[in-house]
């Protein structure tokens, strides 16, 4: 299916039920005004697509809810988000959980437990039939939030301005990398992560402050420039897929209406689906131009890398675990989920 006809199907179904809303009568007027800030960058093309879910729920809602999304830093920190919502300084963020971990180490581990996941599809199902759904609210609520769902641009590529062939090639590699479980494995597997904001990525890079980066997917890391100053990018990315979480004030949300709550709910679960499958199509379209322009070195680890990086991974998850209460909840949620669904071994 092209990104097209998914979008008419998306924009569709929103539209459907918006006429079923107004049949026979004037469309509603705007109830519920909010501001989302993004963890992304204005001209990020995830950023890009979330403005996209803002239309989409002023069509669910036949424009009873409108949405301004705003990219990252607009009022407060890409790290602050959080505080900022449950402050009512922001009514909701779209963000990389990942950034919470400082409140409590749990939320960088069900973020992105490095080497889980093989497709954005195994962790959606994850989320609404696993646990995650229930012990991302278990963990946020009393922060004064109420997570709405998840998304994920998809699996990352990796930015590297030196050639990576292997796990070898972690050793002393300095690179950026979210706070949490991310910055965990890496420097487990030898090498030397820091934290930056995304907006500091691009120019870290060509200063040599750092030789790498887990950043975003493949076309994105392509739009923004990062390939000009690190010709050494890794596809299809060995390490990260993140969660990415829409959370909104846990007392706005109370006062929704029930059927608010629902399009909601339901129009996450329909973005979600949109972005993974419209990311992935232009990762394939950008890996194709960069190996055509013979500048780019396009690297794939092997199987056997691969599975030597996870094992590293699957051993701080259970280092993680013991962080936290609520890290040993994701960590018993996660691989109860994961066995069952024969993705791992199970102990």
């Amino acid at each position: 299916m092209t990104t097209l006809t998914r979008r008419s199907l998306f924009l569709g179904t929103a539209i459907a039920i918006a006429a079923t809303t107004t049949f026979g009568g004037a469309a509603q007027a705007q109830e519920h005004s909010f501001r989302f800030q993004s963890s992304d960058p204005a001209g990020n093309t995830n950023f890009i697509l979330q403005k996209e879910w803002a239309e989409m729920v002023s069509e669910k809602t036949d424009g009873r809810v409108a949405i301004e999304m705003l990219p990252v830093e607009t009022i407060v920190a890409h790290s602050e988000t959080m505080d900022a919502v449950a402050a009512g300084i922001l009514d909701g963020h779209f963000t990389d959980t990942s950034y919470a971990s400082g409140k409590d180490p749990a939320f960088g581990l069900i973020a992105n437990p490095v080497g889980a996941w093989s497709s954005p599809e195994q962790m959606f199902d994850f989320i609404e039939n696993g646990g995650g759904k229930e012990l991302m609210n278990e963990m946020l609520e009393p922060y004064g939030l109420h997570f709405i769902g998840a998304t994920t641009p998809g699996l990352e590529a990796f930015v590297s301005k030196v050639p990576l062939e292997g796990v070898d090639d972690l050793q002393g590699l300095k690179l950026r990398a979210p706070e949490g479980m991310v910055q965990n494995v890496f420097a487990a597997a030898g090498a030397a992560p820091v934290n930056l904001p995304g907006s500091e990525v691009f120019t870290s890079l060509d200063k040599g402050v750092i030789d790498a980066a887990d950043y975003n997917t493949f076309s994105t890391n392509a739009a923004q420039g990062l390939h000009d100053v690190a010709k050494h990018p890794v596809y299809p990315g060995f390490h990260s897929m993140p969660l990415i979480e829409v959370s909104m004030n846990k007392a706005k949300w109370d006062a929704l209406p029930e059927d608010l709550q629902t399009a909601l709910e339901e129009s996450v679960k329909e973005f979600a689906t949109y972005q993974s499958e419209t990311v992935h199509e232009r990762d394939m379209a950008a890996v194709e131009e960069a190996k055509a322009g013979g500048e780019i070195t396009v690297h794939d680890w092997s199987d056997e890398d691969r599975a030597k990086f996870r094992a590293i991974a699957r051993s701080q998850w259970e280092e993680a675990a013991g962080a936290s209460a609520n890290s040993q909840k994701v960590y018993d949620t996660l691989t109860t989920y994961l066995v069952e669904e024969g993705l791992m071994a199970a102990e």
